[in-house]
């Protein structure tokens, strides 16, 4: 029976040879063309420090390997301990990968105690060597103020640096900092600089954004055409924001042609990955018959979804259609409960049906 010391290193052993094998590194022999001895010398420890390096680096890096497959349970038993002590191992060899899998395993206490020290500590080390995972995550950290005081500056800083590297989540933060004018003076060129960078990646929610300052003028001249091709992007590649615009913008049909099937079409996307207000709209669509053809049953179905998460408008509705018995029988015990939960979210329509009826909504 192998000791655990023996199954701990056949795996590396294994790792590191396979790297020798397959290295085009050689060992340094002395040049001819040289005429001082010493030279060769100096040159052979130069060339044995950059193996070691090399070496050193390989290692490192089939540690991090190891604790990945652990991690996600890949062709072993998933095991958060064991992941954390091969980062562990590869971390403090430098690995900034291996750094950056402690910050998480800190911050979530998933195989070692949760200790939101230790997690800033490692995340800083990659970040400080450049990656920029962990610097978007050190941004984070300091726009939002966990783990450490807010501090936009910061923030603005690490950005940066993750977004000059191309990390298009960085460039997505670093345009709204300028957007909204956190840590720097306002500037809406700026931010469309980098949204558009992190938008030419496909980043959906750089689209939505680059839409917006087309359709309000911020920044690049107002064009409404290029709003729409900017949001139609973004909706097409799945952000729930840019969906539930559209079916806004075809529904009121203010800046485009009206037209119902287009709203229907947008809600429903956003609706069916539990966009509240895309829900209670879709609702509204099925009770008056727009776009689709009139169905209480359907428009009961998604002002509830809305209403369960929390949306006062959808709450109000279904207390009516309770009230007054559309697509369901009527129920007035039912029509209050939901009457009273939007009217205690302050929705004003509903305290005045409830006085209407004689009732309060206060507990």
């Amino acid at each position: 029976m192998k000791s655990k010391t023996q199954s701990y290193w056949v795996p590396i052993g294994i790792l590191l040879f396979t790297y020798l094998l397959t290295s085009s590194y050689v060992f340094a022999a002395p040049r001819k063309d040289r005429d001082k001895p010493e030279e060769d010398e100096i040159f052979i420890k130069l060339e044995g420090l950059r193996l070691a390096q090399t070496e050193e680096k390989a290692f490192a890096g089939g540690l991090f390997q190891i604790g990945l497959k652990h991690l996600r349970g890949d062709g072993v038993p998933q095991d958060y301990k064991k992941a954390a002590d091969y980062f562990l191992k590869a971390a403090e060899l430098g690995d900034a990968r291996a750094q950056l899998e402690l910050f998480n395993l800190y911050l979530s206490g998933r195989g070692v105690p949760q200790n939101h020290s230790e997690a800033l500590k490692w995340c800083r080390k990659a970040a400080d060597q450049g990656f920029p995972q962990a610097q978007f995550n050190l941004g984070q950290i300091y726009r939002r103020g966990q783990l450490v005081p807010q501090d936009y500056t910061e923030a603005l800083k690490w950005y940066r640096s993750s977004a000059e590297q191309g990390f298009d989540q960085a460039q997505l933060n670093l345009g709204s900092m300028y957007k909204e004018g956190l840590g720097i003076k306002q500037d809406y060129k700026e931010a469309f600089k980098w949204y558009l960078k992190a938008a030419e990646q496909g980043n959906a929610a750089a689209q939505y954004n680059i839409g917006e300052l087309y359709r309000q003028g911020h920044g690049v001249p107002l064009n409404i055409e290029e709003a729409l091709r900017w949001h139609k992007q973004s909706a097409e590649n799945g952000y729930l924001e840019a969906q539930f615009l559209l079916g806004q913008l075809y529904r009121q049909g203010n800046v485009v042609s009206q037209n119902y099937n287009e709203a229907v079409k947008w809600y429903l996307m956003a609706a069916e990955k539990s966009h509240a207000d895309a829900q209670l709209n879709l609702g509204f669509m099925y009770f008056k018959g727009l776009g689709v053809q009139q169905d209480y049953q359907e428009a009961l179905k998604w002002y509830g979804k809305a209403a369960i998460q929390g949306e006062a408008m959808a709450q109000y509705n279904l207390g009516l259609m309770h009230l007054f018995g559309q697509g369901i029988p009527k129920d007035e015990k039912k029509a209050v409960e939901w009457l009273r939960r939007a009217a205690k979210k302050g929705f004003e329509p509903a305290q005045k049906k409830l006085l209407s009826m004689g009732l309060g909504w206060q507990d």
